[in-house]
C-alpha cells in the first residue's frame, strides 16, 4: 500500500466517534433524499449553524420536489435570500422540473443519473446516494479533502481535478458498504470540527490521529496544498438609499450575469459626491430634500469585491414615474416579495426607516 493512500484503520474508530458525537441536524437522520440534496447545496459556501434557519423556513413551504418546481422565481429567490449564490437556488428549480418530469417527482436511485441533474456534481450526488440510499460511493468536498491531504501527507494541489478523483478512488476502496452514508458524513464531521480549516486542527480530540501521517510528522497545517487563487478585482460602488418617508427606491437587476434577476438599490460604478449623488436623484426624476452619509461597506464575490459608499437620501413624495425601470417599494411589500442580494446587506436595516 502507498504511504498516500488512506488506510482501512480508520473507517471503525470514525464511525464510532461520529455516532458519539454528531450534530443534531434538521436535515440528518431522515431518510429523506431531498432534505439531504436542499442541505448540501445549502451548506456549499455557507456554515452549517448559518444554514438551520434557511433549511426550516425553506423546507416549510417547499416540503417536496413537485412543490420546488412549480415555486414562482420571486418567491424562491425571497426563500432563498442571504444564502447567495443564486443560481443554486436557480438549478436546483430546474433539476427539480427533470425530477417530475423524467422520475416521478423523486431523485433518483443511481449516482449516474444523479450527476445528470442540473446542478449537481460529483460531491452532491455522493452526498445524496450514500446518505440517502446508502450506496457506497464518496463524497468528496473541502472537509474531506482537508482530511484526506493531513492523513496521507498528500502534496498534491487539491484544486487539480486528477488529485480529487485519486482520493475519491482511494476512499471508495474503504468505504463501509453497510454505513457509506455515516462514513462520509463522519469525514466531514471531522474536517468541520476537528480537522479544521483555519487555526490548528484539535489533533489532542482526533479519533484517527494514529493513522494521520501529518500528525505524526507535526505537519498538521502544510495540508492540504492549494494553489493561489487569482486575485479579484476591485469595483468602487456608491449605493443610494433613497426613500419618500414610507418607500425606498428598488430595481430588478438584469436577468443575466451577476446577482440576476434580485432587486437592488439604486448604485453606480465609482465613487459619488454628495453634488453628484443629488444631480442623479434629481435625473431620476425626484425631488431631494436633504442627504447623509452611511457607513462604508464592502463584499466579496468569488471573482471580484465591491468596496461601497453609500447616501441614504430623503425625497418629496413621488408624483409621476421614476425613470431607468427603479420603483417605489414599501417595507412589508419589500420584506415578503423581493429578494435583496446580501451584497447590499449592511444598508437593509434602513428599509425599516422608510
Amino acid at each position: 500500500m502507498s504511504e498516500q493512500t488512506v488506510k482501512k484503520e480508520i473507517v471503525e474508530p470514525l464511525l464510532t466517534w461520529y455516532n458519539a458525537v454528531k450534530r443534531n441536524l434538521p436535515w440528518r437522520d431522515k431518510d429523506n433524499a431531498y432534505y439531504t440534496w436542499v442541505s448540501e447545496i445549502m451548506l456549499q459556501q455557507t456554515r452549517v449553524e448559518a444554514v438551520k434557519p434557511y433549511f426550516n423556513r425553506f423546507i416549510s413551504r417547499l416540503p417536496d420536489i413537485q412543490s420546488l418546481a412549480i415555486c414562482p422565481e420571486e418567491e424562491l429567490m425571497k426563500l432563498w435570500e442571504g444564502l447567495g449564490y443564486y443560481s443554486r437556488v436557480r438549478n436546483m428549480q430546474k433539476a427539480a422540473i427533470q425530477i417530475v418530469e423524467q422520475y416521478d417527482g423523486h431523485l433518483p436511485k443511481d449516482f449516474e443519473k444523479l450527476l445528470s441533474l442540473k446542478g449537481i456534481g460529483r460531491y452532491t450526488a455522493g452526498a445524496i446516494a450514500s446518505i440517502a440510499y446508502r450506496i457506497p460511493v464518496p463524497a468528496v468536498d473541502g472537509n474531506v479533502l482537508r482530511v484526506v491531504t493531513r492523513l496521507t501527507e498528500n502534496p498534491q494541489d487539491i484544486m487539480k481535478t486528477a488529485v480529487r478523483t485519486e482520493i475519491e478512488k482511494q476512499l471508495s476502496d474503504i468505504i463501509p458498504v453497510l454505513a457509506p452514508g455515516d462514513f462520509n458524513q463522519a469525514l466531514m464531521e471531522l474536517g468541520a470540527m476537528v480537522c479544521v480549516p483555519s487555526g490548528s486542527p484539535k489533533c489532542n480530540i482526533c479519533p484517527v490521529k494514529e493513522f494521520c501521517r501529518a500528525y505524526i510528522s507535526g505537519h498538521q497545517e502544510a495540508y492540504p496544498v492549494k494553489a493561489k487563487k487569482k486575485s479579484r478585482s476591485i469595483e468602487e460602488r456608491t449605493v443610494l438609499v433613497i426613500q419618500d418617508g414610507c418607500c425606498t427606491v428598488l430595481r430588478k437587476r438584469p436577468g443575466k450575469g451577476l446577482l440576476a434577476g434580485l432587486y437592488e438599490f439604486p448604485n453606480r460604478l465609482g465613487y459619488y459626491s454628495r453634488t453628484q449623488v443629488l444631480s442623479y436623484v434629481r435625473d431620476l426624476g425626484l425631488d431631494p430634500l436633504y442627504i447623509r452619509e452611511l457607513p462604508d461597506s464592502k463584499h466579496i464575490f468569488s471573482h471580484i469585491e465591491w468596496r461601497m459608499k453609500a447616501y441614504q437620501i430623503k425625497v418629496a413624495s413621488l408624483d409621476g414615474e421614476l425613470t431607468q425601470d427603479f420603483f417605489f417599494a414599501g417595507r412589508e411589500e419589500t420584506q415578503q416579495h423581493y429578494a435583496i442580494p446580501s451584497a447590499f446587506g449592511a444598508y437593509l436595516k434602513y428599509l425599516r426607516e422608510a
